[in-house]
C-alpha cells in the first residue's frame, strides 16, 4: 500500500493517480492531506505538494490537477533518461517533471479543448497534437513514465507490491461495409452497374456479376477466413458491425437484410460482435440508441462497445453521448491516417470530462495501428518495420495492443495482398 500525501484532494488527482498507480502499476493506494498520518505510515509514501515534507519521495506538483476549466498552457519538452517529458520541476524533486500532470494533460485530450481548427469530418488532426509535434505521437509515452516512476519507487521502496500487468493483444475488424456487391438491393445494384459500366470498369463488372450468381465470391466476405485465423492463433478479436440505414457516409446493406442478419449471428458465436456507430449517429444520440437497440435485438445480447465512423470524437460531447447510450467501453481513441497513440498511452482508461470535471464511467480503449495509416506506406517492409515498431513499444511496458483493420480493405483491390499482411502480422505478434 502506497500512501500519498498532497495539499489537497481534487477529481483530477483522484483519477490520475488511480490510472497511474492502480491501473498501470498494479500498486495499491490511499491518499491523506494530513501531515500527522504521512508522518506516521511506515510503508511507502510520497508527497505530491509544492514542498517536501522531509527528505521523502517527492515530486513537485504542477497547478493542472487542482485547477478547474481550461488554461492556455504553455508545453515545453524536454527529456528524462531520453524520454521526453513535460512540465519540468526543481532540483528537490524525485523526478524531473510533475509526471501526474502531464499524464492527465494527455490522457483528459486537455489538448482537444483548446481551440483549434477541425477537419472536413469535425476531427482533432495529430498535426495539432504535442506529441506530433515534438515527435513522440508513436511512443506510449505516459505508460513509458510509469515504468520508469516504477523504477525510482523500488529503489526507494525494494518491497513495494504489485500486481504486474500482462501484455494483451486485440484485433479490431470494422465492418462498416459487409458485401461489396452481394445483398444491395435491385435499385443500388442497378445503380451500381450502370456506374462501372459508364466508368469502363470491366474488372468490377466481372467481379459484380460474379457475385449475382454467387454471393459467397463477394470480395468483402473475408469472415470464414478471419474467424479461423483468430482461432488458429488464439487472437481476442472484436467485430464492430455498422447497423445503419443508408446514407451520404453510411452505404452498407441494409439493417433489414435477414442475410445480414444472419452473417452478424454467425460472427457473434465466435467473437464479441460491437457497434460501429453510423456518421449520422455522430450529434445524433437517438439515432446512436436506435442503432444500439437494432444490433442487440439481432444477436440477442447487449451491446457494450462501440466505434464512431471515421473515428469521430468530439470531447467531451461524443463520450457524453456514448454514455447517455449506455455503453461502457469505446475504440475510436487513434487516429485514421496517422500511427500513434493519440492519448500518449496504450493502457485502457475512463474519460475525464474537463468541463464537468468528472470522470465518466466509459473505458476508452485507444488503437495505436489504423488499417488506412499502413496504405500509406510504401511498401511491405516499411508496414512490417512501423508495426514491429509500435508492437515493441507496448510490450515493452506489458500494454494493450490494439490493431484496426476493415473487412473492406482487406478484400478490396490492391497491388498488396491485405489479407496476406494480416496474417503474418496475427501469427507474430498476439504473443
Amino acid at each position: 500500500m502506497l500512501l500519498i500525501y498532497t495539499h489537497k484532494i481534487t477529481p483530477r488527482f483522484t483519477y490520475i493517480m488511480r490510472q497511474i498507480f492502480t491501473r498501470i502499476l498494479g500498486i495499491e493506494i490511499i491518499f491523506t492531506t494530513k501531515v500527522e498520518d504521512f508522518i506516521k505510515h511506515i510503508g511507502p509514501k510520497i508527497t505530491y505538494t509544492k514542498k517536501p515534507l522531509q527528505n521523502e519521495f517527492f515530486v513537485r506538483s504542477n497547478d493542472i490537477l487542482f485547477e478547474q476549466g481550461i488554461s492556455d498552457i504553455q508545453v515545453l519538452v524536454s527529456h528524462w533518461d531520453g524520454i521526453p517529458c513535460f512540465f519540468n520541476t526543481t532540483d528537490s524533486s524525485s523526478i524531473p517533471f510533475d509526471i501526474f500532470s502531464a499524464s492527465f494533460y494527455l490522457l483528459s485530450r486537455y489538448e482537444e479543448y483548446l481551440p483549434h481548427v477541425k477537419d472536413v469530418h469535425g476531427r482533432f488532426s495529430p498535426k495539432d497534437s504535442v506529441a506530433y509535434q515534438y515527435s513522440f505521437l508513436q511512443r506510449p509515452i505516459v505508460d513509458e513514465w510509469a515504468k520508469k516512476l516504477l523504477e525510482k519507487l523500488q529503489e526507494r521502496f525494494p518491497d513495494l507490491q504489485r500486481k504486474k500487468r500482462k501484455f494483451n493483444y486485440t484485433s479490431i475488424i470494422d465492418v462498416t461495409t459487409s458485401h461489396c456487391y452481394a445483398y444491395r438491393g435491385f435499385f443500388r445494384s442497378v445503380a451500381g452497374f450502370l456506374l462501372d459500366l459508364g466508368s469502363f470498369r470491366f474488372r468490377r463488372l466481372g467481379e459484380r456479376i460474379s457475385v449475382w450468381f454467387n454471393p459467397k465470391k463477394d470480395p468483402f466476405n473475408n469472415y470464414s477466413f478471419l474467424i479461423d485465423i483468430h482461432k488458429k492463433f488464439q487472437v481476442k478479436s472484436l467485430f464492430f458491425f455498422q447497423f445503419a440505414s443508408y446514407s451520404t457516409y453510411d452505404k452498407n446493406v441494409s439493417p433489414n437484410h435477414n442475410k445480414f442478419k444472419y452473417l452478424i449471428k454467425s460472427i457473434a458465436d465466435y467473437s464479441q460482435v460491437s457497434l460501429a456507430a453510423s456518421y449520422g449517429s455522430f450529434e445524433n444520440l437517438n439515432l446512436l440508441k436506435t442503432e444500439k437497440n437494432r444490433l442487440e435485438s439481432v444477436i440477442n445480447q447487449p451491446v457494450n462497445s462501440v466505434r464512431m465512423r471515421y473515428n469521430r470524437v468530439d470531447i467531451p460531447a461524443t463520450y457524453r453521448n456514448l454514455v447517455d447510450a449506455e455503453f461502457t467501453d469505446d475504440y475510436t481513441m487513434g487516429y485514421t491516417h496517422e500511427i500513434g497513440f493519440r492519448a500518449g498511452t496504450c493502457t485502457p482508461f475512463f474519460l475525464y470530462d474537463i468541463n464537468l470535471e468528472v470522470q465518466q464511467p466509459i473505458r476508452v480503449h485507444p488503437f495505436a495501428i489504423h488499417d488506412y495509416a499502413l496504405v500509406r506506406l510504401a511498401t511491405k517492409a516499411a508496414i512490417d518495420d512501423k508495426v514491429e515498431a509500435i508492437y515493441k513499444q507496448v510490450k515493452h511496458v506489458d500494454g494493450d495492443f490494439i490493431t484496426i483493420f476493415s473487412n473492406e480493405l482487406l478484400g478490396g483491390a490492391s497491388k498488396r495482398n491485405w489479407k496476406i499482411l494480416y496474417a503474418g502480422l496475427i501469427s507474430k505478434y498476439n504473443v
